[in-house]
């Protein structure tokens, strides 16, 4: 009795053709299934980059006891920077966020300033790339460009307790006319 097994003859390529004791027809599977890993990298990087996904980063630390008392943060909400640009303070605590609504003139470009003085929470725009986690003491920032009009929803995606489903928020987009008639009001 001998320890090899034979392959009988006609079944599968011969010893001659395997390399390291794989089938050239699994082997060529194989360089097809790394090659599309990378493409798919390239792909999934460049799109990144062409959509604008940005990470949100703690742009500063504050206290969370005092930091509703202080700064910009004393009266949250929208700042005109002019140019089109404008910066808004949101400050999110148990089961609300200050504002409740911010109103915004179609094609600004607005750095979301947003910071919690209790509980982690999260904040997400519906229809935009915008979705950080908040931390309290941290101040994290995003910014986005409003380039439609309409009602843009923001919600806590942290699970906060129990008034959490009442945890949001809206982003109205106006056209430059309404916002100065806003504004002007």
């Amino acid at each position: 009795m001998t320890d090899t097994l034979e392959r009988p003859s006609g079944e599968g390529p011969s010893e001659e053709h395997l390399t390291m004791g794989i089938d050239p027809w699994e082997k060529n599977w194989m360089k097809l299934s790394a090659g599309l890993l990378v493409v798919f990298a390239v792909l999934i990087t460049i799109a990144g980059f062409a959509a604008g996904f940005q990470l949100p980063g703690a742009e500063s630390e504050v206290d969370p006891r005092t930091v509703a008392n202080e700064g910009p943060w004393a009266e949250p909400g929208l700042r005109d920077l002019g140019d089109g640009k404008f910066e808004a303070y949101v400050i999110s605590q148990l089961w609300s966020f200050s504002p409740r609504e911010l109103v915004v003139p179609i094609d600004a470009e607005v750095d979301l300033y947003v910071t919690s003085i209790d509980l982690q929470h999260g904040f997400k725009i519906t229809d935009t790339n915008v979705n950080m986690q908040i931390v309290p003491g941290q101040v994290s920032v995003l910014t986005y460009t409003f380039d439609e009009v309409g009602e843009f929803p923001y919600i806590c995606h942290e699970y906060c307790g129990e008034g959490h489903a009442a945890m949001f928020g809206v982003v109205n987009v106006v056209s430059e006319s309404e916002f100065a008639e806003e504004v002007g009001a």
